[in-house]
């Protein structure tokens, strides 16, 4: 292909071929009228156009047969078997004569739409030469093809933003990388990516920080503390935290660069401030539980004040002791405040044994008394009041009330005792002695009760002799005036 052809994308030569035949017949009137004053200047020198060759015939066929194939996918598959134009055929001649090469630069600039095509053969100025693309096939189908694959892209593009947020996680929506909100779980849609992004934050999941652990290179940086007593102890702890809800995961995301390095910080300010006030025996026997809820308390406060977005869930000391260079030694004197602590368990047991036995001992002795003193206070009411009645009696009738007192009185005399009194004078009836239960009713009158305590024996004995003296002064009372009268 020759591409110092001067025709090459002019469109005069297809717009007027009888002006190209009558330019071939005239070739020193093209030549006369191409030399015009002031155009000498832009002039090429003539040159021979070189013949057509195979390998330039082979390249057109080539590009004919990638027309004819972009056609067919096209669409424009009519144009296959349209018979082709003149200016195509004459591109397959073998040019012969050769003509001078001249370039005008006055003309105007070939339009976008310009259609390249070859002049007709011709005259001198005839050449053989690479016929250029062809555009106007299939133009306008593939006007409407990018106009299909530019909607299609746009539709692909807006269904790129529709999203998932699973159960337990929150989804962050920024614009340009600003946070705009936050998205609960389910099916959602933001504006495609470049103008909106989504990142998933899991908020239900619950995250542990160790603090102070073996095997951590760390450990004894994090764990070695000082007490109030200036004391080192070597404490070990871990946090459970996870993301708050509702802002929680925004701030997670982009206030903090390193929270799993904040909440290891934190909690272990937090545990140095906490144990600097406590001596050392509080720390690792006494107050555990009171320090852990302190330092969850403190570690919130200051994550809140630095708005992470981290929830502390949990504190929980795993193990608090001495450094190992003095653990001998603390151990020993552990021993000793164990051996302290359990003589004080024990005698506090014995009192709390005893204590309550003597007290419901004399609670008991109390309610004795009482219940003594109601009996006799009781009893001589009764004796008092009888007296009184036994003594209206007596005023009506001195003699029966004498008598039935006289027989009252040997009544309860006879019962007391085991003696038997037999009348000789009585006829000669024979009388049954009951022996044995007179023997056995002497021996339990005489023999002391084994069942009954002597602090009881003496009290329940006390009343019933004083009940009996009465008695018996009673009776030896009235007894005297019946022995006077029966006298």
């Amino acid at each position: 292909m020759s591409l110092n052809d001067p025709h090459w994308g002019r469109k005069g030569s297809e717009e007027n071929p009888s002006n190209d035949k009558d330019e071939a017949k005239n070739p020193q009137t093209d030549r006369q009228q191409e030399v015009q004053p002031g155009k000498d200047e832009f002039r090429q020198p003539e040159q021979k156009r070189p013949q057509a060759s195979d390998q330039e015939v082979d390249l057109e066929e080539l590009w004919k047969q990638f027309n004819d194939r972009m056609n067919s996918l096209f669409g424009n598959k009519q144009q296959k078997n349209q018979p082709r134009s003149d200016a195509e055929a004459n591109m397959n001649r073998p040019q012969t004569e050769d003509r001078q090469d001249d370039y005008d630069f006055d003309e105007p600039p070939l339009r976008k739409d310009h259609d390249f095509k070859q002049p007709a053969s011709g005259g001198g100025n005839t050449g053989s030469g690479f016929r250029p693309p062809q555009f106007e096939a299939g133009r306008n189908f593939s006007a409407g093809f990018v106009a299909a694959a530019a909607a299609i892209a746009v539709c692909a593009w807006l269904a790129s933003g529709f999203y998932i947020v699973p159960e337990g996680q929150k989804g962050v929506v920024t614009t340009f990388g600003r946070y705009t909100e936050s998205m609960n779980a389910g099916f959602r849609w933001h504006l495609p990516y470049p103008i909106q992004d989504v990142q998933l934050v899991d908020v239900s999941s619950v995250r542990k920080a160790e603090i102070g652990m073996r095997g951590s290179s760390q450990r004894l940086k994090e764990a070695l503390m000082l007490t109030d007593d200036e004391n080192i102890v070597d404490v070990m702890f871990n946090v459970q935290y996870r993301i708050k809800e509702g802002p929680g995961a925004a701030e997670f995301l982009f206030k903090t660069r390193d929270p799993m390095g904040a909440v290891i910080q934190t909690a272990e300010s937090a545990m140095r401030e906490v144990v600097g006030r406590k001596k050392m025996d509080s720390v690792l026997f006494e107050s555990k539980q009171e320090i852990a809820e302190e330092v969850k308390r403190l570690m919130q406060e200051m994550l809140d004040r630095y708005h992470s977005g981290i929830q502390i869930l949990s504190v929980a000391i795993q193990n608090a002791q001495p450094p190992e260079q003095v653990q001998a030694a603390f151990n020993d004197a552990v021993k000793a405040g164990q051996d302290r602590e359990r003589q004080i368990n024990e005698g506090e047991a014995y009192a709390n044994d005893v204590v309550p036995k003597a007290k419901g001992m004399a609670e008991r002795l109390r309610q004795e008394a009482e219940a003594y003193k109601s009996r006799v206070v009781s009893q001589a009411e009764g004796d008092s009041s009888r007296f009184a009645q036994v003594y209206a009696q007596y005023e009506k009738a001195p003699k029966v009330t004498r008598d039935r007192m006289y027989v009252d009185a040997m009544q309860q005399i006879y019962n007391n005792t085991s003696k038997v009194m037999v009348d000789s004078k009585s006829s000669g009836n024979l009388l049954y002695l009951p022996l044995d239960q007179l023997m056995k009713r002497s021996e339990s009158s005489t023999r002391p009760s084994a069942d009954t305590a002597a602090a009881d024996t003496a009290a329940q004995a006390a009343a019933p002799a004083k009940s009996a003296e009465g008695q018996t002064q009673d009776n030896s009372y009235t007894s005297r005036p019946l022995s006077r009268t029966l006298r």
